[in-house]
């Protein structure tokens, strides 16, 4: 038996004794040493559907083989044979499916993982940073789909995890200028820790490129409206599904809406390189047993930490 934070019914995870996974053909034992909590697992469980309970979570998770290799894990699993797996895009592969949403995660001691899933660290790393590397690998891939805009000017609309891995990709890719928006005083000052050259609550200039971190239709709305004519809002966030923009502005002013799910392989590789410098102060650990009590604050709208790790060893 081993202990795990299990998604068990509508708004609801507990830490309970689980059996310990079986290790398929091509599959190997990870021993977790840490998995953020994603605001994607938060929504999710309070409003289940794409997650289906019971379920071990925690698709952001790094750890220890048997043989005593830390490792990384890309979550993303893909067929490996259609079209768009072999132009390089399994992220977007149509039998897409994803460690801790399709069968369990790194919210638990250990886990069998596709062989196939897991990227060398470098042992210097560290398994707070090493556990850092997925969502900063979203933040690589909205900047490569935003045009990278280098000399540019960047409105990032949500400074919680992805918003600031957002921000530190932008920075350094050689932005010009940076501005992020929220409504939590915190999460500004955790911007303005990282380097962003303002943060308001609410984007007010005009932009090359505007990330939407959060996914409602007011922040896609402001997204739109605060390009430049000709610009690109990248959308992340996935908090309600409604567009709410203009749908004509967008024809008259020539911008783009682009939607932004996951990274490629050679994105994944990028991130391990880039959070070893990266300030992580936004980011705090706890242990697994105190994983339910962590998980449901933020659930129901604590705003601190940004960024919670689950240490089970």
């Amino acid at each position: 038996m081993m202990r795990a934070l299990v998604f068990t019914g509508p708004g609801v995870v507990e830490v309970d004794d689980v059996a310990d996974p079986v290790v398929g053909s091509g599959e190997v034992l990870l021993h977790v040493a840490a998995a953020g909590i994603c605001g994607s697992e938060l929504h999710g469980v309070k409003t289940p559907g794409f997650r289906v309970p019971p379920l071990i979570m925690g698709h952001e998770l790094a750890g220890m083989t048997d043989a005593g290799d830390p490792v990384v894990v890309n979550p993303i699993l893909s067929c490996g044979r259609c079209d768009l797996c072999l132009r390089g895009l399994r992220q977007i592969c149509r039998e897409r499916q994803i460690i801790g949403v399709h069968r369990s995660g790194g919210f638990a001691e250990r886990v069998s993982v596709p062989a196939t899933a897991v990227r060398p660290l470098p042992s210097e790393l560290g398994w707070e940073r090493a556990a850092i590397v997925e969502p900063a690998a979203n933040g690589v891939h909205a900047w490569s789909l935003s045009g990278r805009p280098e000399g540019g000017t960047v409105g990032i609309i949500g400074a919680g995890a992805i918003g600031l891995v957002c921000l530190a990709v932008a920075l350094a890719k050689g932005a010009a200028r940076v501005e992020v928006a929220d409504r939590a005083a915190s999460r500004l000052e955790a911007a303005a820790r990282l380097g962003a050259h303002a943060t308001v609550p609410a984007l007010t200039g005009e932009y090359d490129v505007v990330f939407d971190a959060v996914g409602t239709p007011e922040t896609h709305r402001q997204a739109v409206e605060r390009l430049r004519p000709g610009g690109t809002t990248v959308w992340l966030g996935l908090a309600n599904p409604e567009a709410g923009f203009d749908a004509s502005g967008l024809v008259r002013t020539e911008k783009r809406i682009i939607g932004s799910f996951a990274y490629t392989d050679e994105e994944f590789e990028e991130a391990v390189g880039l959070v070893a410098d990266w300030e992580l102060h936004w980011v705090r650990s706890y242990p697994l047993d105190e994983g339910a009590r962590i998980f449901t604050n933020l659930m129901e709208g604590g705003d601190s930490p940004i960024r919670a790790l689950l240490r089970p060893n």
